[in-house]
């Protein structure tokens, strides 16, 4: 989880396969009218999250075991989310906005354009003591975060 540019795909994606997981990609879960709002440079609302939430839930509720790139900015998106899946574990992979602009300006093929950036921050609750959750700066090596992670989810799980 965590906003834009924090490489959420990336370290999911081989998190996925160091743990023999799926991974799903939580941005193929907007329904086109959200991917349409952010490529015009429009943030989205608690409502427009909606759908896309309960999508996001309805995979993690499944069953089976799965990484998932999602946002979650929210406590009360988290809280969702859990609903569906009472284990369930957050990795907030977190950075300074510098590079994480940076990282968005180099980006190629996405709708999300780097000027929602800051709305993402300004709609982002870290997870609390009270989450299953490990706050993870991008700055290290995408193979530190993901050693990182999985020795996470080992231990919590």
């Amino acid at each position: 989880m965590g906003v834009s540019g924090c490489g959420k795909s990336s370290v999911g994606e081989r998190l996925a396969s160091a743990l023999e997981l799926r991974f799903v990609e939580g941005d193929s879960l907007h329904p086109p009218a959200n991917v349409e709002r952010m490529a015009q440079g429009i943030a989205l609302t608690d409502a427009d999250r909606a759908g896309w939430l309960d999508a996001v839930a309805g995979v993690l509720g499944a069953g089976d075991g799965v990484v998932v790139s999602c946002s979650a900015l929210k406590h009360r998106y988290r809280d969702r989310l859990r609903i569906a899946a009472p284990a369930l574990r957050f990795v907030h992979l977190h950075g300074p906005r510098a590079l994480l602009e940076q990282r968005l300006g180099a980006r190629s093929g996405h709708y999300m354009p780097a000027s929602l950036l800051q709305s993402q921050f300004d709609a982002l609750e870290p997870p609390g003591p009270d989450e299953a959750a490990i706050a993870l700066d991008v700055a290290q090596a995408i193979e530190t975060l993901v050693a990182k992670a999985c020795d996470f989810v080992r231990r919590t799980g």
